[in-house]
């Protein structure tokens, strides 16, 4: 099984340590992107129009401003930098060990910066969202789209692909071929804040439940559960099942 998520705005890091080391980084092959989104980053994060650029207000630039120092800033696991309210009902440091090493297996973030991660990999606080358009490099979405196929179709394996991304990560990648037949959007109706609270407990409710489910009606099954769950079959070839989830 692969559960995709998508960052959070806000995030932490820790104060002192080591800088990231982007050579222990999952999903190696994104590497020679990843190197040429986080030097268009930091340079535009120098400029005057940083803000603008990066579609953030200036109450943020401090946060901009470390765009500029991140190699050299301490790292912290990907499971602590990321929070808010998905992360928070996610809460990875309360599941049991054997919660806790699934899902490190089979959760995965997909970020404007690294391209894709998983919970132990660890990098630094950043600003970036997947909408920008980093001058050399373009539009992010695009620029990820073709370097993440492959190695998210690996790690999809024959297994479920359970995604949980918002609407501006989903255009980032799409699965293709046969492993749309297995590719599942989990859809919460409602306000945004609930939305991403849900999903959060939705993923969890897997790594706990442990079931490497092989089709999408399966892991409806496994979220039945836990949660009240309607689901749809895919409109069309290539699109997903669509599993609409309400918090109990």
């Amino acid at each position: 099984m692969l559960v995709l998520l998508p960052p959070s705005e806000s995030k932490w890091n820790r104060r002192r340590g080591h800088p990231a080391d982007p050579a222990t980084w999952s999903f190696p092959t994104l590497a020679p992107l990843r190197a040429r989104v986080a030097a268009a980053l930091a340079e535009v994060s120098a400029t005057p129009d940083a803000a603008a650029v990066l579609g953030v207000s200036e109450g943020v630039l401090d946060e901009v401003g470390r765009n500029v120092e991140l190699a050299t800033l301490p790292a912290t696991p990907a499971a602590q930098v990321y929070t808010g309210v998905l992360y928070d009902a996610l809460d990875l440091p309360g599941l049991d060990a054997s919660a806790r090493r699934r899902a490190n297996r089979w959760l995965v973030v997909v970020s404007a910066l690294h391209g894709a991660v998983r919970p132990t990999d660890r990098i630094t606080a950043y600003r970036l969202a997947m909408g920008v358009t980093l001058p050399g490099v373009g539009p992010l979405a695009t620029a990820w789209r073709e370097a993440l196929d492959a190695p998210l179709t690996e790690a999809a394996g024959r297994g479920v692909l359970v995604d949980c991304r918002s609407a501006a990560y989903v255009a980032a990648w799409r699965p293709r071929g046969t492993l749309t037949e297995r590719w599942v959007q989990v859809r919460v109706p409602g306000a945004s804040h609930m939305a991403k609270h849900t999903r959060g407990l939705v993923a969890r409710h897997l790594c706990e439940a442990g079931v490497a489910a092989r089709s999408v009606p399966a892991v409806a099954d496994v979220v039945s559960g836990a949660f009240a769950t309607t689901l749809h079959e895919p409109d069309r070839a290539g699109t997903p099942w669509v599993l609409d989830v309400r918090a109990p």
